[in-house]
């Protein structure tokens, strides 16, 4: 995938891992949202104050395809990029190892907005991520 809109270097942490010595199969949605959540505060959105206000942001469908795994202290990138598909904001983030450039997770997340209790477009968001939902 390329015309990445953002990208956050991470490491694998110890115990992320399962008995094999590799990146438990879970674990790499928490990449994936800590991704997404670094890439709101970088465009000035907080989840915390976004809640606060009536606006939850949720996964409404996660797919995962594993190419290769990630073993402890391993580095690596994840990137998204993002765009709209009528009511829910459709991303698509990868994973690298940074040593190799190794393809190791491709993901499509669907994310909708939850304000004050129902299903709705935000227009909050839809105004911060404008240039990206062309």
């Amino acid at each position: 995938m390329k015309d990445y809109i953002f990208e956050l270097p991470m490491k694998v942490r110890s115990y992320e891992c399962d008995f094999e010595s590799i990146v438990n199969n879970a674990v790499y949605q928490n990449y994936l949202e800590h991704t997404r959540h670094e890439f709101l505060i970088a465009h000035g959105l907080d989840v915390v104050e976004l809640h606060k206000q009536g606006i939850d942001t949720v996964v409404a469908r996660i797919n995962i395809a594993f190419k290769s795994p990630l073993h402890d202290n391993e580095e690596f990138l994840s990137k998204l990029k993002v765009k709209k598909e009528g009511i829910k904001y459709v991303f698509y983030q990868d994973i690298y190892r940074i040593n190799d450039g190794q393809l190791i997770i491709k993901a499509v997340v669907d994310v909708v907005c939850i304000i004050n209790g129902k299903l709705k477009n935000c227009d909050v968001i839809d105004h911060v991520f404008a240039e990206y939902l062309q």
